[in-house]
């Protein structure tokens, strides 16, 4: 008679140990430290603010290639943590209203999935054992069960930090599509009136310059009354 085969004994060696470790929720999560590190140093060197004082490259200067350039452009450099507002500004002064007001839209939309990926992949599993504050409990059900009207109301009042949004979004489990889509209406308001005072900063005494500067002081006074609003709501609970 033949022998039994052995039943296949389960991988033990160095190579599926090291496998796992590297694929560990915290060994994940170190890695989104280090790119986003490397992505906020890499802006640092750049200076993308010096958009502002010296314009868009004459070289890639041409219509609508251009926007889509500076709509890229816009997406990673916010997944670096440059400021909207300043990204905003630049979008207006360089390429108008519209123009302008789509390049940046674009790349917002573009920075904040990038953001959500890179949490969702490398960070949820680490950081929703972190979730044992009571704040931090309320955002994250918050956020998970109304996953799409939070974050509307997010991005229409700019008091949350653009980066923290998408990470707290990314950590819950609230859906990829909401979570775009929220992002892209909610976001058009604000972004708007920096593309105009942009557009219209040679002239800041002209009524659509005046008009965007009000709006966006308006709906940072908002911001703070909701901000303050909510915390002692959540104090009371």
């Amino acid at each position: 008679m033949l022998d039994p085969v052995p039943a296949a004994r389960p991988a033990t060696g160095l190579a599926v140990r090291c496998t796992r470790a590297l694929l560990s929720p915290w060994s994940r999560f170190s890695l989104l430290v280090v790119v986003l590190l490397g992505a906020a140093a890499t802006m640092l060197l750049l200076e993308p603010q010096r958009l502002l004082a010296t314009g868009w490259p004459a070289r890639l200067s041409g219509g609508a290639v251009a926007v889509i350039l500076f709509g890229v452009a816009y997406g990673v450099c916010t997944v670096a943590f440059v400021p909207r507002p300043l990204l905003n500004l630049a979008a207006g002064a360089l390429f108008g209203t519209q123009a302008g007001l789509a390049a940046a839209l674009a790349g917002t939309v573009l920075g904040a999935g990038i953001s959500f990926g890179l949490g969702r992949v490398l960070g949820q599993d680490a950081l929703r054992t972190l979730l044992r504050g009571r704040w931090l409990k309320a955002a994250d059900g918050q956020l998970s069960r109304h996953g799409f009207r939070s974050m509307l109301a997010l991005r229409l009042f700019p008091g949350v930090p653009f980066a923290a949004a998408n990470y707290c979004a990314a950590v819950s489990r609230m859906g990829y599509p909401p979570f775009l889509v929220a992002t892209g209406l909610g976001s058009i308001p604000n972004t708007a009136a920096y593309v105009v005072a942009g557009s219209e900063a040679s002239s800041p005494t002209s009524p659509a310059f005046l008009a965007a500067m009000g709006f966006i002081v308006l709906t940072g006074i908002g911001a703070a009354v909701v901000a303050w609003r909510k915390r002692h709501r959540l104090a009371a609970e």
